[in-house]
């Protein structure tokens, strides 16, 4: 494979705020998290006693896309004073009883992934959550006004297609729930 023209140039800050710094290198133009801060995306599993399998998201207006957004649960690791050592299954774990309400009996690390590689230089760790105990309401910190979905997997390629005839925005990564097998079903 053949490196980028630009791969080698030097990288220019072009503007730095407190959680992002627009940059450039050569030709290039894209954005960071600042200060090294990293995220962390959780797929929420939860069972019902008859075997019945959900995937809990969350939804929440994104000011950039200037509508509501359908989400897998994520948020940032390291963004607190103090918390620059924090690692993603912590964060992970914090996030998802935060923003869900639920808390996992077991996270898995699933592997690093870029949402954007081409413009965001930004990677995400990607965690599976089990054995959920609802332990709150969620709906996020002060400040967030985040909404719960628990959608039975059977059922989120509908729930997908209406929310997105309502006009709403869908993340990427739920792509990767509607993708036959991903997740050992059928």
């Amino acid at each position: 494979m053949e490196r980028d023209r630009d791969a080698d140039l030097p990288e220019e800050v072009m503007w730095e705020g407190r959680f992002i710094t627009a940059k450039r290198r050569g030709r290039w133009e894209y954005v960071g998290r600042a200060r090294g801060i990293r995220a962390a995306a959780i797929i929420a599993l939860d069972e019902d006693p008859d075997g019945t399998r959900h995937v809990v998201l969350v939804s929440q207006f994104r000011v950039p896309l200037g509508r509501f957004s359908l989400e897998i649960p994520a948020g940032l690791v390291g963004d607190d004073a103090g918390g620059e050592g924090e690692d993603a299954a912590a964060a992970a774990a914090r996030e998802l009883e935060e923003e869900t309400g639920y808390r996992a009996g077991k996270l898995e690390v699933l592997g690093e992934f870029y949402s954007s590689p081409g413009m965001v230089s930004e990677a995400f760790t990607l965690l599976k959550a089990t054995e959920l105990e609802r332990v709150g309401e969620g709906g996020g910190t002060e400040g967030e006004s985040i909404t719960v979905h628990r959608v039975a997997l059977r059922d989120l390629m509908r729930f997908v297609a209406e929310w997105r005839r309502a006009g709403h925005a869908v993340d990427v990564r739920i792509a990767m729930l509607l993708t036959p097998g991903f997740l050992g079903e059928g």
